[in-house]
């Protein structure tokens, strides 16, 4: 009697699911949570994926500021150093990082179509909730949480 060999019907999409997503660690123009920081480079590390630290800032809808440049100013000396502070961190632990800095007039909207263009495996929505007003907070968390198909962390 020959033996039947069968074919493992979960096999495409355990390899669908094995390749690589990264993680996403988001804000909206504010300082990073200190306990999303830590979730996003804690899940990197991890799973050795690559991190990237995103910032979504709204554009001024004022064509005068475009044309003369103020669209594009500096951070402030204490927002630079909480956006680079998480890629410095996953880079002294040997990930990839990739910084981004995302200006639109709808930046929520924005965010959607970086998570879905880069699929993510996680992402870690953690702007620091003393620092973001309660409804854009909770707007975007909305946002995320009915439109992404990923694993969201997002802060207390």
């Amino acid at each position: 009697m020959t033996g039947t060999r069968y074919r493992d019907p979960l096999a495409a999409v355990r390899s669908e699911s094995a390749r690589p997503r990264p993680v996403l660690l988001a804000t909206l123009d504010v300082p990073f949570a200190a306990a999303g920081v830590a979730f996003a480079v804690d899940s990197a590390v991890e799973l050795g994926q690559r991190l990237i630290v995103a910032n979504f800032v709204e554009r001024p809808p004022l064509p005068l500021s475009v044309m003369l440049g103020y669209d594009d100013l500096p951070y402030t000396a204490e927002m630079a150093e909480a956006l680079s502070a998480p890629a410095v961190l996953a880079r002294s632990l040997g990930i990839e990082v990739t910084r981004l800095r995302v200006k639109s007039f709808h930046p929520v909207q924005a965010m959607l179509e970086v998570i879905a263009e880069y699929d993510a495996g996680i992402v870690v929505f953690g702007p620091s909730p003393d620092r973001i007003g309660r409804l854009r907070y909770w707007r975007a968390a909305r946002a995320i949480r009915s439109r992404v198909t990923s694993l969201v962390w997002l802060p207390e």
